[in-house]
């Protein structure tokens, strides 16, 4: 082995070389004991090398020295490489690696140096290819800077192929580092925040707690001094909704309340239970109730001047102004009663010009209907030749002033409306007078109605209702008493029997009416209609007697029976008819127009003593007119008269009531007397 040729003894392998021309080899060779110089050195352990760099490196070579030279030089101090071959010891270090070597100090203490590390196995022949040491250490390590320079030359390489993502990936770091750093300021910015809001939630904590104790303190002294402090105060915009807000549904509102805590103060006052709240209190509230009395005067006095303004209408002004805000009348009535009558008395004389003013116009343009006149020319027993004398009907149509006809039509629909001025002043056809009478009274009845539901609504409970039966009695007197001369001029020149009994009726319905509407202000007015209609159908009813008195009286001799009776040119003066008279078929005809209106007519009524006073006349003017036909002629005349009570019974056969029973059992008596079937 190599080692051999380290100890200086020949080997198989070849002659001995000289010393100086072996390589040197920090290889240590084996110990021999024919080798003289100092003691052997320790066995090495098991897992160290005598190879490391400790001061014990060069036991191999001081062995050689002390076989060899005797003079105690060292091979190192005789032998020297050149200055450009690499140290043996860098070149086995590169080979075999260091080794950590454990020595012990003086104080017996092992510690460690570094050396390197011995190898678990060493190669035991080693293939010098005919190198010597020198030469295959110089090719190991020209073969490894070759390596170790390829190496180099790559990684530069792949340094600069991988710069641009180096750089990039630098800049990444760099971001994230400064993401990192603003995260930590962030996350140190929100733990200050979160010991200023612990803080601060502490404090809302300290707080919450002492205003939850105040407050259950003002709740226990709320409940206690609530109810007085309620009682007695105004809230501020009570106060200012009465002193400068609008008079609407909340100012009314606001007027309540003032009223209520008014009534309280003042009826504390009076207990004696003064205290220094209400004393301090009650000359505000008198202060704000004067402000609320002179708002109220302020808004009726213009609403009552709105109702002089032409062409108004006052339901509306009532509905809207007066009876919405009725409440405040009443406030007034309460805490002013001078001012409220004043007011009150103010709109009574309002109301009365308001209704005068406008019925009378109503009356003119009423006035300018055309009217059919009706005169004693008209009468049952008056020659219908002589009915177109008076000048009064030359303009006239014609008419039939004692049939009843469709007059009664007024009586079947007296719920209608009443007729408009503007259309009555352009209404050019002729009517009878209880056409003018119907939509007169029908105006009236409805004012009369609305005004009194007005006034028993905004007046009480203010006012009593004898009170307001005055209040109304002082609006309505002068239209009234322009009713009833209207209603006298209409009957007073008319001898209209039918046409004054249907007024009669008309009223009569009228009178129902208020009593189904309650009200009761208005009899007087329809009384006072019965006084002017009565006497003046009692008057006609002795026009149309007289007319018949005078045919009677007309009839004088055969001769004057004949030509009363109507006959014709073709009947002999000696041979008069039998057949019905004129008059008796014109009084049948007013005969079945009173009892038509007569139905329901009670004992009491007039209309029945003038029918029998009529009735007389009328068979009166019979027996007269029957005695022309002599003393031979009884038949003759039991047959005239049987035919004339026959015909009054065929016209009124039909006719319903008590009053018309009893005429008809008295002609069929009359009928029967004379042989009549």
């Amino acid at each position: 082995m190599w080692l051999d040729r380290l100890s200086g003894q020949s080997t198989p392998s070849g002659p001995p070389t000289p010393a100086q021309s072996r390589s040197y080899s920090p290889v240590p060779r084996r110990s021999s004991h024919l080798a003289p110089g100092p003691p052997t050195r320790p066995a090495y352990g098991s897992r160290t090398s005598s190879l490391g760099l400790s001061s014990k490196a060069n036991v191999s070579t001081t062995s050689l020295n002390s076989t060899r030279l005797p003079n105690g030089s060292t091979l190192r101090q005789q032998i020297s490489p050149p200055a450009d071959v690499t140290d043996p010891l860098v070149v086995l270090e590169d080979i075999i690696g260091k080794q950590t070597v454990h020595s012990v100090n003086g104080s017996g203490i092992q510690d460690g140096t570094t050396a390197t590390p011995r190898p678990f196995q060493l190669a035991q022949d080693i293939e010098f290819g005919g190198l010597s040491l020198h030469a295959f250490a110089d090719k190991t390590s020209r073969e490894e800077r070759k390596k170790a320079h390829q190496f180099s030359a790559q990684t530069v390489e792949e340094f600069e192929n991988g710069k641009d993502k180096f750089e990039d990936l630098h800049k990444s770091i760099s971001a994230c580092d400064d993401v990192l750093h603003s995260v930590q300021a962030s996350l140190m910015s929100f733990q200050q925040d979160l010991g200023a809001v612990s803080a601060e939630i502490e404090t809302l904590q300290s707080r919450s707690t002492a205003m939850n104790t105040r407050l259950e303190n003002r709740k226990v002294v709320e409940k206690l001094l609530g109810p007085a402090v309620e009682e007695i105060s105004v809230s501020p915009a009570v106060v200012l909704t009465i002193t400068e807000g609008q008079i609407d549904a909340s100012w009314t509102k606001a007027l309540d309340e003032l009223d209520k805590r008014s009534k309280t103060i003042d009826g504390r006052y009076k207990e004696s239970e003064k205290t220094s709240a209400m004393s301090d209190v009650k000359p505000l509230l008198d202060d704000l109730k004067n402000k609320a009395i002179e708002r109220i005067r302020d808004f009726f006095v213009s609403q009552i001047k709105a109702l002089r303004s032409p062409n108004i209408n006052a339901q509306i002004i009532q509905q809207q102004s007066f009876v919405r805000y009725k409440d405040l009348y009443s406030f007034l009535a309460r805490h002013h009663s001078v001012l409220a009558e004043e007011i009150g008395q103010a709109y009574i004389n309002t109301m009365r010009w308001y209704y005068f003013s406008n019925f009378t116009r109503y009356k003119q343009a009423l006035e300018k209907i055309p009217l059919f006149v009706v005169d004693k020319n008209d009468a049952v027993g008056a020659d219908p030749n002589t009915q177109r004398a008076s000048a009064n009907k030359v303009f006239q149509p014609q008419h039939d002033a004692i049939a009843i006809g469709r007059r009664m039509d007024v009586l079947q629909r007296p719920s209608q409306s009443a007729l408009p001025s503007h259309l009555a002043e352009d209404n050019k056809q002729t009517h009878y007078l209880e056409t003018p009478f119907l939509h007169f009274n029908l105006a009236l009845i409805d004012n009369a109605t609305a005004e009194y539901s007005f006034l028993a609504n905004f007046f009480s409970p203010a006012a009593s209702l004898q009170t307001i039966s005055r209040h109304f009695s002082a609006i309505f007197s002068p239209t009234f008493a322009l009713g009833h001369a209207y209603t006298k001029s209409l009957v007073e020149e008319s001898d209209d029997c039918l046409g004054i009994l249907l007024c009669v009726r008309l009223n009569q319905h009228f009178a129902f009416e208020l009593q189904r509407r309650k009200v009761p202000v208005a009899d007087g007015y329809i009384n006072g209609t019965n006084m002017l209609l009565w006497p003046r159908f009692q008057l006609a009813m002795d026009v149309h007697a007289e007319s018949i008195r005078r045919a009677t009286s007309s009839v004088a001799s055969a001769r004057g029976a004949a030509s009363t009776l109507g006959l014709s040119s073709t009947a002999s003066a000696s041979s008069p008819s039998t057949a019905p008279h004129m008059l008796t078929q014109r009084f049948g005809q007013f005969l079945q127009g009173v009892l038509a209106l007569s139905k329901e007519a009670g004992d009491v009524e007039p209309v029945g003593h003038s029918l029998n006073r009529l009735r007389g006349e009328v068979e009166a003017f019979l027996i007269k007119v029957g005695k022309g036909f002599g003393s031979a002629g009884e038949r003759k005349r039991d047959r005239f008269l049987a035919n004339n009570y026959s015909l009054i019974l065929t016209i009124v056969g039909d006719m319903g009531g008590k009053l018309a029973a009893e005429v008809r059992d008295h002609f069929e008596g009359l009928r029967d007397s004379v042989g009549g079937a």
